[in-house]
């Protein structure tokens, strides 16, 4: 039986100066009080439960049941004193936060994106026949489902389909099925399409497995498999098997429920050496977040070896964050007969809504003085500030909240599930400030997100500028059409020829701000 070990809270300590002395901050606690531990919490499975819902498991027993991870008294209150001197920051070393995971982000996404992401971009349908029949639906009504499916979709708080929902459904659910490879950002509805794809193939009355999802952890399968259970919560008999680490079943077993979720090592294990199930029974074959896949050592090749096995007619989709070249000629091995492929186009970001300023400091200290001035100077709503190590960010949030501001830390320390919640509580204006390495450069969409701030110009691992990120970053900012305000800060030789390669990559000015000239500073926030 499977024990699902909630990783431990990684708690940092911080002085909070208030007008009546000073109190200690648990970050960990202050994240338990919120309700989004809840939320969190739910893709814990409980020790006396094992995930496999299927009749044929060894383990037949109630519905899961959660319970909070317990808070731990981290490291205790950080040093005050200035970080060393960061030349070169941005580079690869142990405080770097360049060596998060594909897999670790993947999740993060999943779990800060709760609701959807409203998106206006237009969608892209790349076909290999252009007579193909693709038209959209304003409506789940329109897609004549059953009335328990309905139901599902509509208790979960969908009410009409989301941008790539209504182009990519049609097509999902049409006779004969139609392969699929699809793009789109987290929180956009790809996992409810082909969850409502896969309910909508399930036949309650046969007892064998007749749909498969493949997701590259064990968080994300469970993750996938609460969509499951909750839009297909009205359809009778319907049984879900989660074919994770931990499950034991023993030789010869025969699974005879209706849709298999799990990751592809247990699923080649399950389907080619133990044969617990057909293959050749699948009619809906799923493989989700495709660019962790092919970065998951291994996972690449146990996915191929399982589509090997699906018959030629069974529907397979793909659906992927990212659209780059690799990930193509991944999907292209995995998915045969000729797939449409959708993507959401890539945005043109506009920095013209984005002033860019530039302070130049002697030292950590010195841009910690300068914040100082803009601060106290100008009207912020809530603001982010981007550090290149895990140390500074540290130092600067300990500095920040002993001056009286509400400070969000976020570094490569704290767990998956942690960060979301403390990204959840930005989100919810519970901080004004957020102050984070690379972890969240592409993250998180906060419209109250009037400032960035560049504490560190981003480098890439071999210590040259990081344009991509850079944009990434500053386009925290300027969300929705309105203005924003990003402020660079400079403090070496290097910096300021990175400033200066940004300026010339982007063909965009940033002026230089004087932060001891108050009248300077204010004009910037008007």
């Amino acid at each position: 039986m499977h024990i699902f070990k909630c990783r431990i809270l990684y708690a940092l300590c911080f002085k909070k100066t208030t007008g009546t002395g000073e109190k200690s901050i648990n970050w960990a606690e202050e994240v338990e009080k919120s309700n989004l531990t809840e939320e969190i919490n739910r893709i814990a499975i409980d020790k006396n439960r094992s995930p496999s819902k299927s009749p044929s498991a060894p383990s037949q027993n109630a519905p899961t049941q959660t319970s909070h991870p317990p808070a731990h008294q981290g490291a205790g209150a950080m040093a005050a004193a200035p970080p060393p001197a960061l030349v070169g920051a941005g580079a690869s070393g142990d405080e770097d936060e360049n060596a998060a995971t594909k897999e670790d982000s993947a999740l993060l996404r999943k779990l800060i994106h709760s609701k959807l992401v409203s998106t206006k971009a237009d969608l892209e349908v790349l076909q290999k026949d252009p007579n193909s029949p693709l038209y959209s639906v304003k409506s789940f009504e329109a897609l004549n489902l059953k009335k328990e499916l309905l139901d599902g979709i509509y208790s979960m708080g969908y009410n009409t389909p989301s941008k790539i929902q209504e182009t990519a459904l049609p097509v999902l659910l049409a006779d004969p099925p139609v392969n699929m490879i699809a793009q789109s950002q987290s929180g956009t509805g790809k996992t409810a399409a082909f969850v409502l794809t896969m309910l909508s193939r399930v036949d309650t009355n046969q007892p064998y497995p007749q749909c498969l999802c493949i997701a590259p952890t064990y968080e994300l399968a469970l993750q996938i498999g609460k969509n499951v259970e909750d839009m297909g919560k009205f359809m009778k008999d319907l049984q879900i098997i989660y074919a994770v680490r931990g499950e034991r079943l023993d030789r010869g077993t025969k699974l005879n429920g209706h849709l298999i979720i799990g990751t592809p090592g247990t699923v080649c294990d399950w389907a080619l050496k133990l044969r617990f199930f057909d293959l050749k029974k699948i009619n809906v074959f799923v493989l989700d977040e495709a660019d962790v896949m092919i970065a998951t050592q291994g996972h690449q090749d146990q996915s191929i070896r399982i589509q090997r096995g699906l018959r030629k007619d069974c529907q397979m989709l793909l659906f992927s964050a990212t659209y780059e070249e690799e990930v193509m000629r991944f999907a292209q091995a995995v998915i045969p007969n000729n797939p449409i492929v959708i993507r959401l186009r890539r945005e043109e970001q506009s920095l013209d809504n984005i002033k860019q300023y530039f302070i130049e400091c002697a030292d950590a200290e010195g841009k910690f003085q300068a914040l100082s001035n803009i601060y106290g100077s100008i009207s912020i709503g809530q603001s982010m500030i981007f550090c290149a190590t895990r140390r500074t960010a540290a130092w600067l949030a300990e500095k920040m909240t002993k001056e009286g501001h509400a400070v969000g830390l976020l570094s490569g320390d704290l767990s998956i599930e942690q960060r979301a919640a403390i990204i959840n509580r930005f989100k919810d204006a519970k901080e004004k400030v957020l102050i984070t390495t690379n972890v969240t450069a592409r993250g998180i969409d906060v419209e109250q997100v009037t400032v960035v701030v560049n504490f560190d110009l981003p480098l890439t691992q071999d210590h040259k500028p990081d344009f991509e990120t850079y944009l990434h970053r500053i386009g925290r900012t300027g969300r929705f059409g309105k203005k924003g305000l990003a402020i660079n800060m400079v403090d070496s030789r290097q910096s300021f020829a990175t400033l200066k390669a940004i300026e010339k990559y982007f063909g965009r000015k940033v002026e230089k701000l004087d932060a001891e000239d108050m009248e300077e500073v204010e004009k910037i926030g008007s």
